[in-house]
Parts: structure tokens; sequence; C-alpha cells
């Protein structure tokens, strides 16, 4: 049992290429508020690069992760100011949102001058000294900075956005298709790196009751770039997971076309993950699905009653890891998270 809950890139990938049931459940998350790794870790963030490194790493190993979160420096769309009020957690923080009335791209002129990202000038040194640290067998995972659907919002603007897949089709094709470059480009460098295991696409599509743009417009513009991304992504072993936001049932068809291996984002009020392991886990493993309302809400008591039925449900087959319903944000009770892993490793034992 000792080395049972070690880091085994192995215990990940078998989930996410549905080949049964590794020897626990994996726990894996998307993003952390900054304040979780102190929060677990009992210590301060340090300064150092190579110590901050290790600090994520000690902060993997604490919560029983496979793989460490690296990033890419120097990669990124450029878009309008985000909008920003005070943090209702925090006194001494600003939380931010996208301004979607506007966008850096609203004509042809803008679209020459844009400063697109080159993967010349994208920083991998964070990669390069993780891969020369992880322990075990611990992997890296990376995140686009955002996909497709997301980066044509943020560089378009959503309302501006919605009036130009009218007025200006050819203009929000040619926008769609340089970001895809952008980020095909990206997950090439990524893929030249033996320790990056796990890709993520992360590409908000919907909202509660349906998707952010037409299904038909997703077809046109999006889900081809994902299906290159994936391409290129498999053909060089690595899995890819989709984290989408939203109610996107009316695409799923679409989504598991372009070949991705795992569904990420769930919330009871669109579709329980067990209800959807059931509708599609022999097609697509899926990841998380702790209800955030419930984690960040709930009892402590409740959350891990929640987190063991959903263990239940889930766990049997393989081809689910277990972790919230989106990411864990500083509002999320430490404690209650803290309940969720715990209860993982208590029932989360094939």
């Amino acid at each position: 049992m000792a080395g049972l809950w070690e880091p085994d890139i192995d215990r990940l990938l078998t989930v996410l290429r549905r080949e049964g049931e590794p020897d626990r459940v994996p726990v894996l998350e998307l993003l952390h508020d900054a304040g979780y790794m102190p929060a677990v870790l009992g210590r301060e963030v340090p300064t150092d690069p190579d110590a901050m490194r290790q600090f994520r790493i000690d902060f993997t190993l604490a919560c029983g992760y496979d793989v460490v979160r690296g990033n890419v420096g120097n990669f990124g769309f450029a878009g309008p100011p985000n909008r920003v009020a005070q943090d209702t957690c925090q006194a001494d923080r600003q939380r931010g949102w996208r301004d979607d009335h506007h966008g850096a791209i609203s004509n042809w002129e803008e679209f020459e001058a844009y400063p697109w990202p080159r993967i010349e000038a994208a920083d991998f040194s964070d990669l390069e000294a993780l891969s020369t640290m992880l322990p075990g067998n611990m992997r890296i995972t990376v995140l686009l900075p955002s996909g497709v659907l997301e980066n044509l919002v943020r560089v378009v603007g959503y309302e501006p956005l919605c009036y130009m897949l009218i007025d200006e089709p050819d203009l929000v094709r040619a926008v769609a298709d340089r970001i895809g470059e952008c980020e095909l480009a990206l997950y090439e460098a990524l893929c030249d790196f033996d320790e990056v295991a796990v890709l993520w696409l992360n590409d908000d599509l919907g909202f509660k009751t349906q998707t952010m743009i037409g299904p038909d417009a997703l077809r046109e513009y999006v889900f081809p770039w994902h299906t290159r991304l994936v391409e290129h992504a498999h053909a060089h072993g690595k899995p890819v997971i989709l984290h989408a936001c939203g109610n996107v049932l009316e695409v799923m068809e679409d989504l598991i076309a372009t070949g991705i291996d795992a569904k990420h984002s769930f919330e009871d009020i669109i579709q329980p993950v067990a209800d959807f392991k059931r509708d599609y886990g022999d097609r697509l493993a899926a990841i998380g699905g702790i209800d955030m309302d419930v984690i960040s809400r709930g009892s402590e008591a409740e959350v891990r009653a929640y987190t063991r039925r959903v263990i239940e449900e889930c766990a049997p087959g393989g081809g689910w890891a277990l972790g919230t319903g989106n990411s864990v944000p500083n509002y999320i009770p430490v404690e209650n998270y803290l309940a969720m892993l715990d209860e993982g490793r208590r029932w989360g034992v094939y």
C-alpha cells in the first residue's frame, strides 16, 4: 500500500485511454488558485524559480496527482483589458472578467496589424527545468492559452463576434484559422517534450442552456481545428483532454468525432458526471464532476457523502478521474477540497 499513492502516469493514461481499471482512481484538476498551494503544504510560496517548481511538484505529490502542470511563457492572444471588480472572497484581490462588448479585431486592417503570437518567441524554460526534476513516474501536463473559440471571443469580442458571423464570415474564418495555426504550432512544440504526457484543450463552448455560438458555426470554424490539434497529439502518443464549460450536449457527437480522449467540466444542473459516463463512457473518459456548488457551499460531511456517491457511480470499469466539476478557485473552502481528496484515497482503490 505504501507505494500505491506514488505518482504514476500509467495510472492516468489507463483512464484516458479507457483501458480498464488502474490501481486506484486518479485525481486531476485543470487549475488551482495560487493560494491553495501554501494552504495545503503549510509553507510560503518561494520566489526562486526552481524552488517554485519544486513547490509545485510537492503540491502535486501532496494531492496525489500523477502530472504536474507546466507553463509556456510569452505565447498568448491579446485582447482588450479585462473588466475588474473587488474579489468577494479576498479583500486584497480583484477579480477580472472579459469585456464582451469590444475586441482587438473588427476589420481587415486590424486583422493584418494584430500581434499574432510567434512560436519562435515562446518560452519553454519551465518545461525544460521541470523535465529534470520529476520524481518517480510523474509527468507533465500543459494547457493551451485557451482554445480556438475562447481566443476568437477574446480577439473579436463576444458581442461583435455574433454580428460578424452574419456580416463578415470571411473575417471570422480568417481570425479562427490564424488562431488555429498558432495553436497547432504550439502543440507541435509541446509534442517534442517526452516528459509532457497529457495535453489539455481548454475551450469553453457553452453556457447553462446552449452553446456560445450556433452548432453549425462551431462545426465551420472551431471543430476542424480541434481535430487537427488532436490528430497531431495522437501522432506523438499524447492524449488530449477537452475542458469545455457549459451545455455542449447538442454537439457531443461532433466533439467525439474530433478524436478527444476525455471530457472535463461538469455541472449537475446540465448533466451529472455519472450520467455522462453512462451515455458516453464507451467513447470518452470523464474527468472530475464533483459539483462546484456542492464543494463550495456544502459542509465537509456533505462533500464527503457526495464524493463517495460519485466514486461509487463512476469508478467501476475505469475511464474516470476524480476532481472538481471545473477547477479549484479561492472560494472553495480548503477543508472541502481536502475532504474530496481524502474520500478518493479511502474509496477510490480498485
